[in-house]
């Protein structure tokens, strides 16, 4: 990480980045002959080229600078370093950081949100545009986001999570509140919540899958490890997991689909490690002990 204090950006910095005709013109008209780093890109947001402000930032990398506020009201915000603010962020278009953003109340955000590090929200969060962090992040209330959510580490919502188009965390999901998305479910780890999970699309859930309502899946729902729900566990297409299905409710994979447990478990250890429990035998179970007690 750069030290905000040492990058000064020159015609010669900026032309060995191959910029664009019109930006680089930009920045030969507004520009002194040796500009500030953080100051160019509050130049570039000031003059509405926040995507050459997201490109710059691109070229040059994250600082180790931090800006501290109360409160954040703004149009846009493209930031090298770490933010902090110690109360509401309200931002009507994009914020992104090359660092990290740790917000002590809550955030709403009218375009996209993207972290180069770290996301530390002690309220709620709300983004109407695409939401994007370089590491792992916690929101302590509900997580809303009305396009694609992607997380590069562990994501932890203390409330409910409201997905997009797509979902796709690296890390382990933890959830406190229902978790519902309008495309498919990616995480690279397990998944833990406390509500219902409701897909609109696949689901992959590279490890365990742990539900305290009930699943629906309107498309796959393939578990690496095991799934259990205190409810039902339904999808329209077919069910496979590594190891044990455990419901409460009923079982059900969609019609000429099957359900498949224990596909990376040895059929001797089948009755400890690939059991499917449920209120009644389901249909078009393929693998897997069904333990009836």
């Amino acid at each position: 990480m750069m030290n905000a204090a040492r990058i000064e950006v020159d015609r010669t910095l900026i032309r060995a980045k191959r910029p664009c005709s019109d930006g680089y013109r930009w920045f030969l008209r507004r520009q002194a002959q040796v500009s500030d780093y953080q100051t160019l890109l509050n130049d570039l947001v000031d003059e509405g080229r926040v995507s050459d402000a997201c490109w710059l930032l691109d070229q040059l990398g994250p600082t180790d600078e931090v800006l501290e506020v109360d409160h954040l009201v703004a149009d846009a915000l493209v930031f090298a370093g770490t933010l902090r603010c110690r109360g509401h962020v309200e931002v009507s278009g994009l914020l992104r950081t090359g660092g990290d953003l740790l917000v002590g109340g809550a955030a709403q955000l009218g375009g996209a949100l993207q972290v180069g590090r770290e996301l530390k929200v002690e309220g709620g969060l709300r983004c109407e545009g695409e939401f994007s962090v370089g590491s792992g992040g916690r929101v302590g209330w509900s997580l809303e986001v009305s396009q694609a959510l992607a997380c590069e580490g562990e994501l932890r919502v203390g409330g409910a999570l409201r997905g997009g188009e797509a979902v796709r965390v690296a890390g382990q999901l933890t959830v406190g509140g229902d978790v519902t998305t309008q495309g498919e479910l990616r995480c690279g780890a397990g998944l833990k919540l406390q509500g219902d999970l409701l897909v609109a699309g696949d689901a992959f859930i590279a490890r365990g899958l742990e539900v305290a309502g009930t699943v629906q899946c309107d498309g796959h729902l393939r578990a690496g490890w095991g799934v259990r729900a205190s409810g039902d566990i339904r999808a329209a297409r077919a069910i496979r997991v590594g190891e044990s299905l455990n419901a409460g409710g009923v079982i059900e994979a969609g019609p000429d689909y099957g359900i498949f447990a224990g596909l990376d478990v040895p059929m001797a250890h089948w009755s400890s490690c690939a059991f499917v429990r449920a209120t009644q035998r389901p249909e078009r179970l393929m693998s897997g002990l069904w333990d009836d007690a």
